[in-house]
Parts: structure tokens; sequence; C-alpha cells
């Protein structure tokens, strides 16, 4: 093996991995897969989560609106159920870390740290009660929305239509919610927020917010992507962005190379699809030339990191909840790889753990104190 293989491997080793958004219980757990095994399918298990060296794995509890108009609370709840399932039955490998000091003695005993993020505020049905419970749990950030708006918090799917001034923001309950988290201990996460929430936010926390699983707008026009005024008041602010792993949001050639690959390859140039099931129609061998390029992943961490500083860029890679992944990151297994990505871009030892987890942790623990 040579020198440079050995080197990002033991540095990969040596550092702390924080995974700040992860799907696989709603995409795998609750279809009945044993994420205690490795499975076939899927971007994330045990198995795979210890080979990829990661240390804490956020684990998204999600719920889509439209369906969950009532029950959200209970389908939450139930998704901590099947996670709590899980960990009892590998209790040494893994468990629930409900704070940064149950993280670090969780590594000192070689276990992997299940952090609960909860990615919709619909399931605390506009209930602080509600909140305070998840929070019981294990819960350490809420996402405000999804893709829909709610009576206190809107969306940027829905919302990033119209100009910031036109658009709503945090209702007073809603400020209440931010109020009641900041004395929680628990982080404001504004992915999937609309422009004019995410500076309400600001105005209302006491505490650096984070911006679980989304990237620089700059380079990938999105709603799901921070523009550059909102990475300066994020900076301000202290806050974290965790770079997001989805083509889509990475690459704005995304959908017409899937277009193009789908029409090559089928030769039905005519045949009205969405890219989402051209994708999904795809061999493997196209999939990957549909991907993302690693580099390009990368250009969204230097881009982010030019404009906030190294101390404010995490990994959210959103694991699970999407489709395509950047080539060679297919699943967790394969995180080393993206370590040794930034090492050969030139980041130092130090800056590489900053990003791959202590950024993560830092505003974890300030939002505890």
């Amino acid at each position: 093996m040579a020198k440079a293989q050995e080197d990002y491997k033991k540095i990969h080793k040596d550092i702390l991995i924080v995974d700040g958004h992860n799907d696989v219980i709603i995409s795998s757990i609750l279809d009945g897969h044993d994420i205690s095994n490795r499975l076939s399918t899927g971007h994330t298990d045990i198995p795979r989560l210890i080979e990829g060296g990661v240390d804490v794995q956020v684990f998204a509890v999600w719920s889509d609106d439209k369906k969950w108009k009532t029950g959200a609370f209970k389908h939450a709840n139930d998704q901590i159920d099947a996670l709590e399932k899980v960990i009892k039955e590998n209790k040494d490998k893994i468990a629930i870390a409900k704070s940064v000091d149950d993280i670090y003695k969780l590594q000192r005993k070689g276990k992997i740290a299940a952090v609960i993020g909860i990615e919709g505020g619909n399931m605390i049905e506009e209930s602080i009660p509600n909140l305070v419970k998840l929070h019981k749990r294990g819960a350490k950030y809420l996402t405000l929305t999804w893709n829909y708006n709610l009576s206190w918090a809107t969306a940027a799917s829905i919302e990033d239509k119209k100009p910031v001034d036109e658009q709503k923001g945090l209702s007073a309950k809603g400020k209440e919610i931010i109020r009641k988290m900041n004395e929680l201990g628990m982080m404001v996460d504004l992915s999937h927020g609309s422009k004019k929430m995410f500076y309400d936010v600001l105005e209302v926390s006491s505490k650096p917010i984070l911006v679980s699983h989304s990237n620089a707008a700059t380079l990938t026009p999105h709603t799901r992507n921070l523009d550059d005024a909102q990475l300066a008041a994020l900076k301000k602010n202290k806050g974290v962005v965790g770079v997001n792993f989805y083509s889509g949001f990475l690459d704005t050639a995304f959908e017409s190379r899937i277009h193009q690959l789908y029409d090559n390859h089928f030769d039905i140039p005519t045949e009205k699809m969405s890219a989402s099931r051209k994708y999904h129609k795809l061999p493997k061998e196209l999939k990957f030339e549909a991907d993302a390029k690693l580099e390009t992943l990368l250009d969204h961490i230097d881009y982010l990191v030019n404009k906030v500083g190294i101390d404010y860029v995490a990994i959210g890679s959103d694991y699970d909840g999407i489709e395509s992944t950047p080539q060679y990151l297919e699943d967790v297994s394969k995180l080393p790889l993206l370590t040794k990505a930034l090492l050969d871009r030139g980041y130092k030892k130090e800056d590489t753990a900053k990003i791959m987890g202590l950024n993560f942790l830092r505003i974890m623990k300030e939002n505890e104190e």
C-alpha cells in the first residue's frame, strides 16, 4: 500500500467523523430492513458506518407534511422507537448520545454515537410540550420546515419563488419555539427554510444556528442552497453549514445529463418522464456517469470555507434521503475518500478534522451551554 494511502486512512481514523444528516430511519429501518447487517440496498447500515469510520451519525426523523397532517408527533416517536430497537440489538456497537459529553464517552468506548435530528416542525404539531418531549428522547436539532409552509414557519420551496420582502417568515408562535429551543440547548436547523424565515430566526436566536444539509447557491442556484447574503449572515452568527451530497444540489447540469444519457441509451428522445424516474431506470454505469463529480462537492466546500471560514463548514450528507451521490461516495463506507480528497485539495489535517466533525460538535456544544 502506498504511503499516501496509509496516511489518509490513518488520519481518517484519528479524527472524529460526524455526518450531520442521514435518512436511513424512514428509507430503510421503517421498511423492515435490518441495518445490523450489511445491506445491498441504500446507503447506510451499521457495518458500513463502521467501515466508513463514522463516529457520530445524526439520524433524521422525517415525515411528509401532506401524508402526516395529523399524527405526525406519534410518527416521530415511532421512528425514534425503531431506532432505539436497532440500537438495543447492537448495544456493543452504537448508542444514543444526548450531549457532546456523551459523544466523547462513546468514542472512548469505540461505539458509534447516534444523534437524533427532527426534520420538519410539523412533527411537534404546534406544541412546545411536544418539542420538549422529543428533546428528552434525544433530539438535538429541529429542521423547522420541510418542503411545505407551517402556520409558524415557512419553507424555501414555497416562499423563495417570491422576493424576500413579500415572503412570510416566522410567526409569533415560531419565535416562541425558537426561544424554547435555545433554552433547551436544541439546535435550530434552517435547511429547507425560506429566506425570510432564515433572517427572522437569526434575529430571535441567542445561539448559533445550523444549516444541516445545504450547499452554495452561487455555484448551484437552488432553493435548498444558501446565497452569499445568507452565508454572510451565517458567518456573523457563527453558525454552521453542512454540505449536502445530492448531485442535484451540487451540479446544475445533473438533470440535463440524466435526460441525455437516458435518451441516448433507450433511444426514446420524445418520452416524457421526470429526471428522477429516468435516473432510476438507467443502468449502474450510466447512473455513475450522471452523478456529480467528487471534485464538484469539493468546489462547494471550498466556496463555503472561503465565504464563512474554516470553522463554520461541516458534512450533512443526506445519505438515504437522496438518489444520487457524488462519484466514489456511494455510501457511508466511502467517507474516508472524502478525507483523502480534502487532504489532496490542500486542507491541513486540523482543518480537515474541523470539516469532517469538529465544527458540528462545536455548534452542538455552544447550543448546550
